[in-house]
């Protein structure tokens, strides 16, 4: 019952505080982000203090190297991340935007304005990055939020969120704008999703099963992606060398992220010529290929792959290679075992190019391009909150236009409805 009435507090501050937000302008909310990357940076010693018990904790707990690499923070990653949060306060606020405005018949103007969604519960795994990113989209555009980062970055956590709190405070916001859950209790996810009435929007950010088990206990709207099995199609007019780099990019850069290439689809026309050179640059970073018969003929190193893999978001130094007979097979590989985050082909065709763009339905498509680029930051949003595949009422990374709804408006002059 103590944690129940813990918990019913935090949201019920979360939700005064929504409302106390609309008051707040964006110089204000500007101010309140400069603060915070300038804490940051101010006090990274005890940020990576605080970061150091969760992976020494992370390592005793056998976590995979996958996690802890999600897990660790360093004075660059600090930097990148107030780095982020100065970008945000460059951004346009979309908050009280009109979108559009139309006069009807009878002298009416009908518009439509955009508002933020309210309070958010943020659930993630093990990136306390997600921590500033989540907080500041949430503010600057207006949203409320509650924090509930994986117990493997318990620690981190609290040091970053108390830092958003302290710069709140000092510029007059209210500090439970942004509040990190102070427990590792289970139970206290569970009591938050059973809050419709004080949460607007559940984002999870973890691996498949954390969203699932979400999904299924919430009663309040769930945003979420259950996992990126991204592919690359290597067309048969594509630049060989540059389809090298890219896929070596894509795989090996960052192999523990959800836009890292996870199945590599080559054109048979092409196969003989990239895919042993291409085997050879993968397995000198550590990267084991499973893949079809054609494949393992072209690799005799490469293991078998099973049915499985071609669903398998990985998160490892493994990919999946398929052998295709072109664009057509390449589409219907990624209509059945994608998961709708990101694909790109990599040709100099631009009729197979148009054409891929058109047809394949995931929430990013790329041209001669890594995946790793599917990233709100990338896309020049300042940072992401996550990435939707759910299409309702966001599709792709999500930035601050994203965090908020459009609500209707009508401007009259006494007019009447008379029948």
């Amino acid at each position: 019952m103590e944690l129940e009435k813990e918990i019913k507090l935090i949201a019920e501050k979360a939700r005064q505080a929504k409302y106390s937000l609309r008051r707040a302008n964006s110089e204000q909310k500007n101010q309140v982000l400069e603060k915070i990357a300038q804490l940051l940076l101010e006090r990274q010693e005890a940020i990576l203090s605080a970061n150091q018990k969760d992976l020494e904790q992370g390592k005793e707990r056998g976590l995979s190297s996958a996690l802890l690499d999600r897990l660790r923070l360093t004075p660059e990653r600090i930097s990148s991340m107030a780095e982020g949060v100065k970008e945000l306060v460059k951004l346009e606020d979309p908050v009280g935007k009109i979108t559009s405005i139309w006069k009807r018949p009878n002298g009416l103007l009908v518009g439509r304005m955009r508002i933020p969604l309210g309070v958010i519960f943020m659930i993630y795994e093990a990136r306390p990055n997600v921590t500033i990113e989540s907080a500041s989209l949430c503010l600057k555009s207006g949203n409320a939020i509650i924090l509930r980062g994986g117990s493997e970055a318990f620690n981190s956590n609290l040091a970053l969120g108390e830092i958003i709190t302290d710069a709140l405070s000092q510029l007059g916001l209210d500090p439970a704008s942004v509040q990190v859950v102070p427990t590792t209790d289970r139970k206290a996810v569970d009591i938050l999703l059973r809050m419709e009435d004080y949460i607007d929007l559940v984002i999870p950010r973890g691996g498949e099963q954390l969203i699932r088990k979400v999904v299924e206990q919430s009663r309040i709207p769930v945003l979420k992606h259950y996992k990126g099995v991204c592919h690359i199609f290597v067309d048969r007019e594509a630049d060989l060398n540059k389809a090298r780099e890219i896929c070596y990019n894509a795989k090996v850069q960052r192999p523990s992220v959800c836009n890292a290439m996870e199945t590599l689809l080559v054109d048979e026309e092409v196969a003989e010529k990239f895919l042993p050179e291409m085997a050879k640059k993968l397995e000198s970073a550590g990267v084991e290929i499973r893949g079809c018969e054609k494949t393992c003929q072209l690799i005799p190193q490469a293991k078998p792959a099973m049915e499985q893999d071609w669903y398998e978001e990985y998160l490892d130094l493994i990919l999946a290679v398929r052998v295709v007979k072109g664009i057509e097979e390449a589409i219907e590989h990624i209509q059945k075992y994608g998961s709708d985050h990101t694909e790109a082909i990599i040709t100099e065709n631009y009729s197979r190019a148009m054409e891929f763009i058109q047809r394949v339905d995931s929430s990013s498509v790329m041209v001669n391009a890594s995946t790793r680029f599917s990233d709100g930051f990338q896309y020049g949003l300042g940072a992401e909150i996550g990435i939707s595949t759910t299409r309702l009422h966001a599709y792709g990374p999500m930035g601050l236009e994203e965090l908020t709804v459009c609500k209707f408006i009508v401007l009259g002059d006494g007019q009447i409805r008379e029948k």
